[in-house]
């Protein structure tokens, strides 16, 4: 493949439907140079476990054909892309990573499905996950594992890391993923790409999860689905285009915007939340972050963090995750999780998001990390991790990033560097519920003082 053909590879969303508009590349042109390079590089990576290429191939024949007659889809028309498989797709498998559902093909689009295509975009696969999105590797019985681009040894991250491996490696310039705890931040971190988790209930979960027949819908708060991608930019269009009622899902706010001048940046940092467990060099990215952004000219402050017993409070976000899922009981067995129980867990849950809120009152933005360590090696399940030479519980991987399930708030991942192994550090920004795009504007300002995107050096 010619250098400039992988160049556009890595080319941002908002350029390749430039190019396609402006003729410069066809529709066709650009799947096939998409699906060519999946053929040479996914084979080692495993991200994008299932094609429709089929259908793509006809669809990009038709985007070219409207063009042609002056006809223009929407915002995304003729770029290919792909989805995390937890969302239902018409047509194209949708499994979970459960062997009870590989052979299951929806018959609707799911609305984050259906809203792309309708914005002109053209799905050709779907990307590798957590068996039932329930880990924090992208390992299932149905596919097998997904190895991280910058080093195959090293897990992407769960439960969306079909969805940053693909990414990373240039195979799709956009993915959608799931978020429930830290599920697009840490793949997002792992894989050194973009990833938003937006305000909970801003996206319709409406197709995330799909079964054979109907269940009840236990997950209603905590959960938010958003887009991982190269640039900002990339993570605005996307949100803008999924976001807000479908109709479907009752707990979706109507769209609505904050205030989104940047004047005088607020920047709090914090290199870990008390109780957690970081690594050294995530500690030196954020100090590094800060100083850059202080020297830049923003208000940097490593802030006095809402004063609340850290671990406690994941604890409880843990027992509402395994409420909701049906699956948590008390480690005697001799109690379940009570109704109860589950309404002081959301009194416990409302008073931390009424900390954090009062502390955004002071602070336009938190800097800190999205997870306690970098890549790790693909391993089991549950096996201790090696944080600064010191075993800690392989579940802790994700309390950095859960803490803003369990209140809500946005946050998004940006590249920060690397760590001394050559891995990828992302670290989070947050703000306050629902300021959404006013987050995605200042990762815009911020990102360019951080890092950016790097192309993994076997891609």
């Amino acid at each position: 493949m010619k250098s400039t053909q992988k160049n556009l590879l890595f080319a941002s969303a908002s350029e390749l439907a430039k190019r396609i508009r402006q003729k410069k590349i066809s529709a066709r042109e650009l799947l096939e140079l998409h699906l060519s390079h999946l053929e040479e590089t996914n084979p080692r990576l495993n991200a994008v476990v299932i094609l429709g290429v089929d259908a793509a191939r006809a669809r990009a024949k038709a985007a070219d054909e409207a063009l042609a007659r002056g006809e223009l889809w929407g915002p995304l028309h003729g770029v290919p892309f792909t989805l995390k498989d937890a969302h239902a797709t018409a047509g194209l498998r949708t499994t979970m990573g459960l062997p009870a559902l590989a052979k299951q093909v929806p018959r609707e689009d799911g609305t984050v499905a259906a809203r792309l295509k309708n914005a002109g975009g053209i799905l050709f696969g779907k990307t590798n996950i957590a068996m039932g999105l329930a880990d924090f590797q992208s390992n299932n019985p149905v596919f097998g594992q997904t190895n991280n681009p910058w080093n195959p040894e090293r897990t992407a991250g769960g439960s969306s890391g079909g969805a940053a491996a693909a990414v990373a490696a240039g195979l799709t310039p956009f993915d959608v993923g799931t978020d429930l705890s830290a599920s697009i931040r840490i793949p997002a971190h792992f894989c050194g790409v973009f990833g938003f988790k937006p305000t909970e209930n801003q996206v319709p979960n409406t197709g995330i999860f799909p079964t054979p027949h109907p269940i009840a819908r236990a997950l209603r708060i905590m959960l938010s689905i958003g887009p991982l991608a190269r640039f900002v930019e990339d993570l605005d269009v996307i949100f803008n285009l999924i976001r807000g009622p479908d109709g479907q899902d009752s707990e979706v706010r109507p769209i609505a915007n904050l205030k989104s001048d940047l004047d005088d940046l607020r920047i709090a940092f914090s290199t870990t939340f008390p109780g957690l467990p970081i690594a050294s060099d995530i500690t030196a990215a954020v100090r590094s972050a800060a100083s850059r952004l202080s020297d830049a000219g923003f208000i940097v402050e490593e802030a006095a963090l809402p004063k609340m017993k850290y671990p406690e409070v994941l604890a409880s976000a843990g027992e509402l995750i395994g409420a909701m899922l049906g699956a948590f009981e008390k480690q005697d067995g001799a109690k379940r999780f009570t109704a109860g129980d589950y309404f002081t867990a959301l009194q416990r849950r409302d008073e931390t998001i009424a900390a954090w809120e009062e502390f955004f009152t002071r602070w336009d933005v938190l800097l800190a990390p999205s997870s306690m360590t970098t890549a790790f090696p693909h391993t089991d399940p549950g096996t201790p991790l090696i944080v600064n030479r010191k075993e800690v519980n392989y579940f802790a991987v994700s309390a950095h990033g859960t803490m803003f399930n369990y209140t809500g708030q946005p946050a998004v991942c940006i590249p920060a560097g690397m760590d001394r192994a050559g891995l990828p550090i992302g670290l989070q920004l947050v703000s306050r519920r629902w300021s959404d795009r006013r987050l995605l504007k200042m990762a815009h300002e911020i990102a360019p003082h951080i890092g950016e995107f790097k192309r993994p050096p076997s891609v």
